[in-house]
């Protein structure tokens, strides 16, 4: 008797241990990471996918995330019975297996949900050995996973045709939305699919999907799971189908973010129909790029720094054109888009205010000698000015009172650093693009214009925390963001200090030899990036900033305003804040005056730092050692004494910077400053060098070019006076460097006006303009 007892006893014992030897032996093939990804949009629209090595791409989804429409089709139609059965069905086998033997082959198969997923996990003949084998890796799908982890895996894992896995992929792939917003005649069509995805494909075989949706919805009907009524209307509603399209958007961003162990679903922060607005918008951009060139825009939203478009190149497709190559990441020569940063340093170290007089006149700093972009130079220009125009010597008057190290240093604190040749240090180069920078990191340099001064970094995925930095005071940054919008005079609008609204402010910049055309701009809820150019670095001529990148930045700013007004999304107010204020200034010292006072030459209205406004830059070498302002005694007459004249009075004259002479009116000039001396009590002679001219060619010349010759006309050209070598520069490019009595020959091809200048060792400039005709 105890052996019998203890033989049934022992019969399960041996049963469990069998099995769990059996499952040891030969475990669950749970799916392993196959590096399936697919890229999501905020929203969760698929944006790129990568698929397995067998080609298949898979959206995963958890059944909560599934509308229950769906759920109520798939499981009414394939396994009503999920939740209560082991994963085995008996009845239903029960009726399958007297099927198959009344026919004599497998008519039914009379799988459960589970019996379906371990198929997909470990696909068998259809044969009584495979039944069997389907049956021990069900057991075994029950034993180690919950009911809703087998419907995930059946989620994820059921084949809907050509390459895709899952309801989500079908569901994107064939309908153009996400499985939570399937109606019901769309969710009885995915749920019937699996059954035979090649034979019912809605996009291959409408007919038959249609007919086997209805066969699902017929059933619904007959268990009563959906009312009458709905299950009619769905029964009217024919298969549609959106175009079908795998995800082909923002690839460059997609591949930057799938790195080893990314998850299956890469989340960003891109708005995926503002993605496919530019990337159409830039597609039709490509015929007007010359050959071989290609494009970078990114769309940041300031106020998260969520980057919401990212465009890498034109087209990654587009070998001709380098498209593989992300130029968002890329190192590139930053052209002019480096000066708003400098020129707001300048107002918060107190170096300069809105109006400031800085000097755009050739300048020589050892073997380095700058020049404009555009033709000439402008003599006395204010910052505002200077930077609006992107003046180059100017802004490097500018760095070189700043210091290049220290501009580059703080830049860098605050993110935005800059990329030196090896062993080399910064230096006055930098400030006209002579350092690399990437597109990134612009924009969000350019973020602290709109951020109270903060720049802040990238966010590209939702679990990215906001960073920020301080790379300018709040005022000077709204200062320089009103320059750079247009609204920089505030005389010009007595109620500018009032806008509480700000419009677009923008930059361009253009890197030597028109290889990199910029345009970066802060609208009032995003900044926009814009890069143009050919990926190897190859000039290319005529392109620049203000011709090239500027009208995408444009139409891009004009979409964005324009999408936001559809939306109902208002402007954010911009307050004017407290340490900015307006001052009336007067040129030459750039200080307070009153505008009767003989010293206030030309009186203008700046905007100003805590009330400071601090004196005209002067340039470090101090030409001629001449200041701006000269100590006089005059007698009763008005004429200039020595101290030691009866009735002499001590008198201050503020006088223009020595270099702007020639652009200066003779009234303003220093000979026309000063009084004429008493001869019977003259003042001391300062000794100074004779005052420079040109000599070959005369102010407001029209020459004409040899009658019947192609040879462009050549003038040989000469100076005198000043000391030392000279430089030359033709329209503000320099063409010559000559010995003090140094005779030179210089051609001038076009037909056109030009404006001839010539710098010496002492700082003395001279200038003229002439015209050559035909």
């Amino acid at each position: 008797m105890r052996r019998r007892v203890w033989r049934w006893l022992s019969a399960p014992l041996v049963l469990l241990m069998t099995l769990w030897v059996a499952d040891w032996l030969f475990p669950l093939p749970l799916p392993e990471d196959d590096l399936a990804r697919v890229v999501l949009a905020e929203d969760g629209t698929p944006l790129w996918r990568f698929a397995d090595r067998d080609g298949v791409w898979r959206y995963p989804v958890s059944p909560d995330e599934v509308s229950s429409y769906y759920l109520d089709a798939l499981l009414t139609y394939e396994d009503r019975w999920f939740y209560q059965h082991p994963g085995v069905n008996p009845l239903a086998l029960g009726r399958a297996a007297w099927q198959n033997l009344g026919g004599g082959r497998v008519v039914s198969g009379g799988s459960t949900l589970s019996m379906q997923v371990a198929r997909l996990l470990d696909p068998h003949a259809r044969s009584y050995p495979g039944k069997l084998k389907q049956l021990w890796r069900t057991l075994q799908l029950e034993w180690h996973l919950s009911k809703d982890e087998i419907l995930a895996l059946y989620l994820n894992r059921a084949p809907f045709g050509g390459t895709l896995q899952g309801v989500a992929a079908a569901s994107w792939a064939y309908l153009g939305k996400p499985p939570s917003q399937l109606t019901r005649a769309e969710a009885a069509l995915l749920a019937v699919l699996p059954q035979a995805p090649s034979r019912l494909r809605p996009d291959r075989h409408p007919e038959r999907a249609q007919l086997a949706r209805d066969k699902v919805l017929q059933r619904l009907a007959s268990f009563g799971v959906w009312p009458q009524g709905a299950i009619d209307d769905a029964l009217e509603e024919p298969v549609l189908l959106a175009p079908r399209q795998e995800p082909r958007l923002a690839p460059l961003l997609a591949r930057r973010l799938n790195t080893p162990g990314s998850p299956p679903l890469i989340r960003t922060t891109l708005d995926a129909a503002l993605q496919r607005r530019l990337e159409d918008l830039l597609m039709g951009w490509r015929a007007r790029l010359p050959e071989r060139t290609s494009a970078a825009i990114l769309v940041v939203e300031q106020p998260s720094m969520a980057v919401r478009a990212y465009l890498g190149s034109v087209d990654i497709s587009d070998v001709r054109r380098f498209g593989h190559v992300d130029m968002v990441r890329a190192q590139r020569s930053p052209g002019s888009t480096l000066k708003p940063f400098l020129y707001g340093m300048a107002l918060d170290s107190g170096l300069i205010h809105s109006e400031s007089l800085l000097q755009d006149v050739p300048r020589r700093y050892g073997d380095y000698r700058p020049g404009n972009f555009a033709a000439g130079f402008s003599g006395a220009v204010s910052a505002s000015e200077a930077l609006a125009r992107s003046l180059n010597l100017p802004a490097v008057q500018l760095l070189e009172a700043y210091g290049p190290k220290r501009f580059a240093g703080e830049l860098r604190s605050a993110g935005v650093p800059l990329a030196l040749p090896p062993l080399a240090e910064p230096n006055l180069a930098l400030i006209l693009g002579g350092a690399g920078s990437r597109l990134e990191e612009l924009v969000s340099g350019y973020s602290a214009f709109a951020r109270g001064g903060k720049a802040a970094r990238l966010r590209f995925q939702p679990q990215d925390q906001l960073q920020e930095r301080r790379l300018l005071s709040p005022g000077s940054a709204w200062i320089v963001r009103r320059i750079l919008s247009g609204q920089a005079r505030p005389d010009r609008d007595p109620r500018a200090q009032l806008v509480q609204r700000p419009s677009l402010a923008w930059k361009t910049g253009t890197s030597y030899g028109f290889r990199d055309a910029w345009a970066i701009g802060v609208a009032p809820r995003y900044v926009i990036g814009v890069w143009i150019g050919r990926p190897d670095g190859t000039p290319v001529p005529d392109q620049f900033g203000l011709a090239s990148a500027a009208p995408l930045l444009l139409q891009v700013h004009d979409l964005l305003a324009n999408r936001d007004s559809q939306r109902g999304v208002g402007l954010p107010v911009d307050p004017q804040p407290a340490e900015v204020g307006v001052a009336a200034i007067c040129w030459p010292l750039g200080q307070p005056l009153d505008s009767r006072d003989p010293n206030c030459r030309r009186q203008r209205f700046a905007w100003t730092l805590d009330g400071t406004t601090p004196p005209t830059l002067q340039a470090l070498d101090l030409p001629l050692g001449q200041g701006l302002q000269a100590s006089i005694w005059l007698n009763e007459q008005g004429q200039r004494v020595a101290p030691g004249c009866p009735g002499a009075q001590p008198q201050t004259v503020a006088l223009w910077p020595a270099p702007l002479e020639p652009w200066l009116p003779r009234r303003e000039r220093r000979g026309a400053r000063l009084p004429a001396a008493d001869p019977t009590c003259p003042p001391q002679r300062e000794p100074a060098a004779a005052p420079l001219s040109i000599v070959g060619v005369r102010q407001g010349d029209q020459l004409q070019r040899p009658a019947g010759s192609a040879e462009p006309l050549r003038l040989r050209l000469s100076a005198l006076g000043g000391s030392g070598r000279r430089w030359w520069f033709v329209d503000g490019q320099p063409v010559a460097e000559t010995a003090a009595d140094e005779l030179f020959s210089q051609p001038f091809p076009r037909t056109d006006r030009y404006q001839l200048s010539v710098l010496d060792e002492g700082g003395q400039t001279a200038r003229l303009e002439f015209s050559v005709g035909q």
